[in-house]
């Protein structure tokens, strides 16, 4: 591993250990913070479902993907698949000489065995940002670039309770086949600043909420925890929250912004979860 690679590990943590965190604690194990790195492709190795969350932002050269020591293998999808969507400049990705050209929001998948993955940016100025997220697959499927024109859109909620959003799913089964990986992108209508209200859990898989486009001075606040037993973490641009499969996960922003999800575990099923209205939470 080059000195253009880094990596974390996140061990699982349940609801018991939790309710005794204090703010740091909980912000070092749940929030990734060092995202977007120029010039460098960083990771966090979570323990949860063994999902990934991470970035690759190549600057004058390009980047690799290379494998991890905690993959213990010679490649890094040799027995994993990966999801890229891209929030900065035009860039592209080259798998096994195959090139994808990735403009601002568009989505890659690639499937379990590409040996030889390449980040480029078009312009080193204005730097392409590859959000990355991985998952174990049982399954080689087909690499496909998922255009905004490919996503399926959801338009959900409303003005009147701040909610008024564009959901596009980008990785799901009826657009694209993969083993569990899933991924969208969520954007909040000017006047509107929550997401995923009402709040749900997914017992049967994981999620990770990438927050971006967030203004200069603002923030959201990222909601987690069990449903009677709650915690926040104030979260900036270009950061992550990860949510175990025991905590709920919604946030309210000091104004508009986007954010990309991502999931992998027990099913492909995007409607699986269990939902919890807003009198309910504590």
């Amino acid at each position: 591993m080059s000195n253009k690679t880094e990596y974390e590990v996140r061990y699982a943590v349940g609801q018991r250990e939790v309710k005794g965190y204090d703010t740091t604690e909980l912000r070092d194990t749940f929030l990734a913070d060092k995202l977007m790195q120029p010039g460098k492709v960083y990771w966090i190795y979570s323990h949860y479902e063994r999902f990934m969350v991470g970035s690759a932002v190549p600057t004058d050269s390009p980047l690799a993907l290379e494998t991890l020591d905690a993959l213990k293998s010679e490649h890094f999808l040799d027995r994993r698949e990966l999801g890229i969507i891209n929030v900065g400049g035009d860039g592209t990705v080259v798998a096994d000489g195959e090139e994808y050209a990735l403009a601002a929001e568009e989505a890659l998948y690639l499937a379990k065995g590409n040996k030889s993955v390449t980040f480029y940016s078009n312009e080193p100025a204005k730097p392409a940002k590859f959000y990355l997220n991985s998952a174990p697959a049982h399954h080689a499927f087909t690499n496909k670039k998922i255009g905004k024109q490919d996503a399926k859109v959801l338009h959900l909620g409303s003005q009147a309770t701040s909610n008024e959003r564009d959901i596009h799913q980008l990785m799901i089964n009826t657009v694209v086949e993969t083993c569990q990986l899933q991924m969208g992108l969520t954007r909040l209508k000017p006047g509107s600043v929550w997401n995923t209200m009402p709040a749900h859990q997914h017992d049967r898989r994981n999620e990770v909420y990438f927050y971006f486009d967030v203004a200069d001075g603002q923030a959201v606040c990222h909601f987690m925890g069990e449903p009677q037993e709650t915690r926040h973490i104030f979260v900036q641009n270009e950061q992550a929250v990860l949510s175990p499969p025991w905590s709920i996960h919604c946030g309210a922003g000091t104004s508009n912004y986007a954010f990309i999800w991502g999931m992998a575990g027990e099913n492909l099923d995007y409607g699986d979860m269990d939902s919890f209205p807003p009198n309910e939470l504590r």
